[in-house]
């Protein structure tokens, strides 16, 4: 191990600088992780929005777009793609049809709900039970 290898944890550990004293931002969220992961590698196309919305927070609207830019004003067309397809990914099994498939085998007509998805946080209730009226 380096000397700056041990300064750099060091820093990240207690997030002040050694020499200077002066705190030091701290990327510790996953989120701050993949803005600063997708600022280093701004020419891959599918870290494009990524890229926008960090440069958008740090207030360097300016680097979009233009000859002095570091990414194109417009996205790519393999940046939509690459959105698409991870939106894609995030609803696989979200969505429910309520109308069956004979093609797979079920009856023709509706499909009931089935069970109510949970309410999730509700103000003034010790748990998720619902009270009985």
């Amino acid at each position: 191990m380096r000397a700056n290898d041990d300064i750099a944890t060091c820093m990240w550990y207690t997030g002040i600088e050694p020499f200077s004293k002066k705190p030091v931002t701290i990327a510790r969220n996953l989120r701050d992780r993949k803005l600063q992961r997708a600022l280093m590698q701004f020419f891959k196309p599918e870290n494009y929005f990524l890229v926008r919305d960090a440069l958008a927070q740090a207030g360097r609207a300016d680097l979009i777009g233009g000859c002095d830019g570091l990414i194109p004003a417009q996205p790519p067309k393999e940046a939509i793609e690459a959105k698409r397809r991870q939106a894609n990914e995030t609803l696989r099994g979200d969505h429910y049809h309520t109308v069956a498939n004979p093609a797979t085998g079920e009856k023709p007509g509706e499909r009931g709900a089935g069970p109510p998805k949970p309410a999730g946080y509700r103000p003034g209730r010790k748990t998720q039970v619902r009270r009985r009226k």
